[in-house]
C-alpha cells in the first residue's frame, strides 16, 4: 500500500544558488559559472516549469539588474550561465538570484542572493613576481623554513582589498600581525609543473591607513620536501621555496594601491622554525627569534629588518596559475584526549579515542629551553606506541619553550595520522586542556548518512567516514601516516561512489582529475598515483608507471561516477580525451584472443590470501581482472560518448566492449559453468560487469555463494573484488549470503576490525592480527579507505537509496532487508535537495519510506512487488515482512 504525506504549510521557496561546485564562490576561475538551486515546495509532486535568473552588481546604487526573463524548463542543476549575460571579468563580483514557476503556475519569490567573485582570469592579471630567499651560501640551511616580509603604505583607509597568493612550498600569511584566512598547507598539492593553485583572500579588515606589513611563513611541503616511500624523493619540483603575493587595495579616497612580491620590497630570514616536513614533523624553538620578532612583531610595520636577507625573483609561468575548484584544507574539529595512559616504560600517552589526521595544539608553561616532544602512532603494541607501520616517517614534533609564562603552539606545516600521542619533556603536571588534537582535511560539505539496527555496521560506516576525512587531504591519498600519502588512482577509483555519497567532493576530484589528465603519458598510461613522482633512482620497480587495470581505469570510471552522482556532464567532456587515451591504449595491448594478457598487473591487490610481504599475490588471475576491467571501461566510455554526442565513438567503444565480453566468456568460462579462476573476485567481477551470457549468470552467482559459504562467510577479495562482491551476490539472487558476508565478525571480514576497536578502515583485512599484534607486512596502515567501498552497498542496497538518473534527478528506492536487521535508513543531500530512503520491520509489517526532493522523481522497488513511480514528497509503502525478517 502506498501513501503520500499531506502538504506542509510552507510556501514555495528557492534556496541560495550554487556556482559550479564551490562552497564559497570567491576568487573563482570560471567566467561563466554554471548555476544550481534547490526548491522547497509546499506540496508533493511539485515540478519546475520555468525559472528566471537575476544578476546584479553589488555596488549598483540604483538597483539596476540584468534578468533573463522567464525561461521555460525543468533544469535546476548546473544550468549554464545565461547566454545573454556578460561573463565575469577578473575581480568582478555579481549577486545572483533565482526564482521559479511550477507546472501549476505558482511562482516563488526571489532566492537569497549568492555573491560570486572572479579571481585573476588571465595571465596578464598577475603582476607579482615569484620570489625566493637569497640567503648567502654560508648561512643557508636548505631544508629550513623561512620568513618573508614587505612593507607598504596606504594613503587612506581601505574600502576593498584582495590578496592573491600561492607558493612553491606551503605557506601561511600574516598581515599587520594577524593571520590571513584559515587555510592549512596552502596552496595544497597539484601537478605543479602544469597547475599551481592560488587563493584569494578578502583582507579589507586587516589593513589601515598609513604603514602596513605583509609577511609569510614558507616551508617545503610537497614542493621541496620528501615525498614517496622507501626513501622517496626530495625537491621533486624544484630546489627553491618561493612566494607569490599580489595585494590590490581600493582606498576610501578612491586611490588604488597594488603591493606585490618583488626583489625590491621584500626581505627574508630564518625564524624559530628549525624543520618542517610532512612525514617527519616539525621542530620549533621559541627562543630563536629575529630581533624584534615578538615586539613589535615580525609581520607588523616598523620592524628593523636591515639584518634580513634579500629575495630573488624566480621564473613562474602565470598561465599555470589556476583558481581552486574545491575547498581548501582547514581545521574542522578539535578533540580532547579520551584517556591519559602510562605505558609500561613509564611514558605518558594520550589516547584521543579516534584515529584521526591532524596535529596537536599544546599549552605548556615552563622554563626557557624546555623541549616538549610529541610522537604519534595509530596503535599501541604491548602498551607502547607502535611506530613500525610508519616506516621512515618520524612523525615527531618538538617545541622548545621561550619561557616567562604560558605558551601555545601548534605545528604549521605538517600533519600526522594518529590516535595515540606520546608526550615527553612536559614541564610540570599535564592538565586537561593542555593538549588537544586539531583535525585536518579538505573542508568538504557532508552530504551522506546511514544508520541501521546493527551497532557494528553503524560503527563500520563511521569508520569509513573517518577514513575519508583523513585521506581527503587536498588529494585523495592512500594513507595519512606513513612515508607515502600518495593519490593512488586505484584506491580512489574503487572508493569514488562511496566518497560522492558521503561528501560533496565534486570540486576536489575535478581538480585531481585535471592533474591526472595533465600527467597521463603520451601513450595513454595513467600514473599509479596523482600527482605522480617519476624518478628512476627512487623506485625503479614502480617508476615509470605501466598500464595496469583497476588503477588506470580511474580515467574512465571516476568521471562517470561524478556525472552519475552530481549530474555534471562537464567533467565528462573535460576528461574525455584522457578517458579515450586510456581505453585506446588498452585496445592496443589486447592479444589475438581479444584479452589483456601482456602487462604486469596489480590485480586483486591485498587479497586476504596474499602473504604479508607480497600483497599482489592474489588468488585471482590478474589477467582475468585486467580483461574484466577492460570490458567495463570500454562500455562506460561508450556511455560517456553517448552523453557527449560522440556517435562514432559510441559505436566504436560499444563494439570493443562487446568483443571483450565475448572473449572473456570464451577464455575464462568453462563448459561446466565455472570460471578458470574459481575465486570470489572472479565471479564478482564477471557478474557485476555483465561479462557472462544470461544462461551462465545464475550458476555463477550460486558458485560465488558457495565459495563464500565454504570460506565460512569470510571475505576473500582485495581491491578489485571488494567493491562488487555484495552487489554480485544480491543481484544474483544470493542476498542471504551477501548479508552473512557483510555481518561476519571473524577475520577476515569488514566487521573484524570493528570488533578490535577500529575507528577507521584498515589497509589489510588483518592489519592487526587476532593475537593483538600488528601485521608484519611493510604495508600495514590502519587508515585506508579502499576496503570501505562496501559503504556504497550499504547506501544503495541495505538502506535502498541510489541514483536512477544523473545527479539523482530520478531516485531508485530499492531496499533489500535481510541479515536480521530490523531497520535501516540512508539520507543524502542530492543536487535537488535532501533525499531519504529507509525501512523498518515492526509487528510483522515492512514499512518503507522515501523522501523525494522537489524537482526529482523516484521509483520504489520492493522484491516481489511491481515498481511504484512517485514524484516529490514523502511516500510510504507497507506490506508483510515475512520474507525479509
Amino acid at each position: 500500500m502506498l501513501s503520500t504525506s499531506q502538504p506542509d504549510p510552507a510556501h514555495l521557496r528557492v534556496g541560495t544558488p550554487v556556482a559550479e561546485h564551490h562552497r564559497e564562490p570567491f576568487g573563482i576561475g570560471e567566467p561563466r559559472p554554471r548555476l544550481s538551486w534547490t526548491v522547497h515546495a509546499g506540496r508533493p509532486g511539485w515540478r519546475q516549469a520555468a525559472h528566471e535568473i537575476e544578476l546584479r552588481a553589488p555596488a549598483a546604487a540604483d538597483g539596476t539588474a540584468w534578468r533573463t526573463g522567464r525561461l521555460p524548463g525543468a533544469d535546476s542543476v548546473l544550468v549554464p550561465w545565461p547566454a545573454g549575460a556578460p561573463a565575469l571579468a577578473s575581480r568582478e563580483r555579481r549577486e545572483v538570484r533565482v526564482r521559479v514557476w511550477g507546472e501549476d503556475g505558482a511562482a516563488s519569490g526571489w532566492s537569497p542572493a549568492l555573491t560570486v567573485e572572479a579571481g585573476l582570469l588571465t595571465p596578464g592579471d598577475v603582476t607579482a613576481a615569484m620570489v625566493a630567499p637569497a640567503v648567502p651560501v654560508a648561512e643557508r640551511e636548505p631544508e629550513r623554513p623561512v620568513l618573508l616580509r614587505g612593507e607598504f603604505a596606504l594613503p587612506a583607509a581601505p574600502s576593498r582589498a584582495r590578496l592573491y597568493a600561492t607558493a612553491h612550498g606551503v605557506h601561511e600569511l600574516e598581515l599587520n600581525g594577524v593571520r590571513v584566512g584559515d587555510q592549512v598547507l596552502a596552496p595544497g598539492w597539484t601537478s605543479y609543473h602544469h597547475r599551481l593553485r592560488y587563493a584569494t583572500y578578502d583582507v579589507t579588515g586587516l589593513l589601515r591607513s598609513g604603514p602596513n606589513a605583509l609577511g609569510a611563513w614558507l616551508a617545503d611541503g610537497w614542493y621541496r620536501g620528501r615525498i614517496g616511500f622507501q626513501g622517496g624523493v626530495r625537491a621533486y619540483y624544484g630546489d627553491d621555496l618561493a612566494l607569490l603575493a599580489q595585494l590590490e587595495v581600493v582606498c576610501a579616497d578612491g586611490t588604488e594601491v597594488r603591493f606585490c612580491t618583488s626583489e625590491r620590497d621584500w626581505r627574508c630570514t630564518y625564524g624559530p622554525l628549525l624543520a618542517a616536513g610532512l612525514y617527519d614533523g616539525e621542530s620549533y624553538d621559541a627562543r630563536l627569534t629575529p630581533s624584534g620578532f615578538f615586539s613589535p612583531g615580525w609581520s607588523l610595520p616598523g620592524l628593523d629588518d636591515s639584518g634580513w636577507h634579500p629575495v630573488l625573483a624566480v621564473a613562474r609561468d602565470a598561465a599555470t596559475l589556476v583558481a581552486p575548484t574545491g575547498p581548501p584544507v582547514r581545521r574542522t574539529e578539535e578533540r580532547s584526549p579520551a584517556r591519559v595512559l602510562a605505558s609500561p616504560a613509564g611514558r605518558t600517552i594520550l589516547d584521543f579515542g579516534q584515529n584521526l589526521v591532524g596535529r596537536l595544539r599544546i599549552r605548556p608553561d615552563g622554563p626557557a629551553g624546555t623541549t616538549v616532544t610529541l610522537r604519534h602512532a595509530e596503535v599501541l603494541q604491548d602498551g607502547e606506541l607502535c611506530t613500525r607501520p610508519l616506516r621512515d616517517a618520524e612523525a615527531t614534533d618538538r617545541y622548545t619553550l621561550r619561557g616567562g609564562g604560558a605558551e601555545e603552539w601548534e605545528p604549521r606545516f605538517t600533519f600526522h595520522g594518529f590516535r595515540y600521542a606520546e608526550v615527553t619533556g612536559w614541564p610540570g603536571e599535564l592538565r586537561p586542556g593542555d593538549v588537544t588534537a586539531q583535525v585536518l582535511h579538505t573542508d568538504l560539505r557532508r552530504t551522506g548518512w546511514f544508520e541501521c539496527s546493527e551497532p557494528l555496521l553503524n560503527q563500520l560506516h563511521e569508520n569509513v567516514v573517518w577514513s575519508m576525512r583523513g585521506n581527503f587531504l587536498d588529494v585523495p591519498t592512500d594513507c595519512p601516516q606513513r612515508d607515502e600519502r600518495l593519490g593512488w588512482t586505484g584506491d580512489l577509483q574503487v572508493f569514488a561512489p562511496t566518497a560522492c555519497f558521503l561528501y560533496d567532493c565534486a570540486g576536489m576530484l575535478t581538480s585531481w582529475l585535471a592533474d591526472l589528465a595533465a600527467e597521463q603519458y603520451d601513450d595513454g598510461t595513467v600514473p599509479f598515483f596523482v600527482p605522480t613522482l617519476e624518478a628512476e633512482a627512487w623506485r625503479p620497480d614502480w617508476s615509470p608507471s605501466w598500464p595496469a587495470a583497476v588503477w588506470g581505469d580511474v580515467a574512465v570510471l571516476t568521471p562517470w561516477t561524478l556525472y552519475e552522482r552530481f549530474g555534471d556532464a562537464g567533467v565528462l567532456r573535460a576528461q574525455y580525451p584522457s578517458a579515450r587515451a586510456w581505453v585506446d591504449l588498452v585496445a592496443s595491448r589486447l592479444d589475438g584472443d581479444g584479452l589483456w594478457r601482456h602487462d604486469r598487473q596489480l590485480g586483486d591487490w591485498l587479497d586476504p590470501a596474499a602473504p604479508p610481504d607480497d600483497p599482489g599475490r592474489a588468488l585471482t588471475d590478474p589477467d582475468l581482472v585486467a580483461s574484466a576491467y577492460a570490458a567495463a571501461s570500454a562500455g562506460r566510455l561508450a556511455d560517456t560518448a553517448r552523453v557527449l554526442g560522440e556517435e562514432r565513438d559510441v559505436r566504436r567503444y560499444g563494439a570493443m566492449a562487446a568483443a571483450l565480453r565475448a572473449a572473456f566468456t570464451a577464455a575464462y568460462l568453462t563448459p561446466a559453468g565455472r570460471l578458470t579462476s574459481d575465486t570470489q573476485t572472479a565471479y564478482a567481477l564477471a557478474l557485476r560487469f555483465g561479462l557472462l551470457p544470461a544462461a551462465a549468470r545464475r550458476g555463477a552467482a550460486a558458485r560465488l555463494a558457495r565459495l563464500v559459504a565454504d570460506a565460512d562467510h569470510r571475505i576473500g577479495t582485495g581491491f578489485a573484488g571488494t567493491p562488487v562482491v555484495c552487489d554480485a551476490l544480491a543481484d544474483g539472487g544470493e542476498l542471504t549470503t551477501a548479508y552473512r558476508l557483510l555481518l561476519q565478525r571473524e577475520c577476515p571480514s569488514w566487521l573484524y576490525p570493528v570488533t578490535r576497536g577500529a575507528t577507521t578502515v584498515w589497509e589489510r583485512w588483518d592489519s592487526m592480527l587476532p593475537d593483538g599484534t600488528v601485521n608484519p607486512g611493510e604495508m600495514t596502515s590502519f587508515n585506508h579507505y579502499a576496503l570501505g567501498a562496501v559503504a556504497d552497498w550499504l547506501h544503495r542496497t541495505v538502506a535502498g537509496l541510489a541514483p536512477a538518473a544523473p545527479g539523482y534527478r530520478r531516485l531508485r528506492v530499492a531496499p533489500r532487508p535481510g541479515g536480521g536487521l530490523t531497520h535501516a535508513r540512508a539520507r543524502h543531500l542530492t543536487p535537488y535537495g535532501p533525499a531519504e530512503a529507509g525501512w523498518r520491520i515492526e509487528a510483522g509489517r515492512l514499512e518503507v519510506e522515501a523522501v523525494v526532493p522537489a524537482g526529482a522523481t523516484a521509483v520504489i522497488e520492493l522484491p516481489g512487488a511491481p515498481p511504484v513511480e512517485v514524484s516529490s514528497g514523502t511516500h510510504r509503502v507497507t506490506g508483510p515482512a515475512g520474507e525479509y525478517a
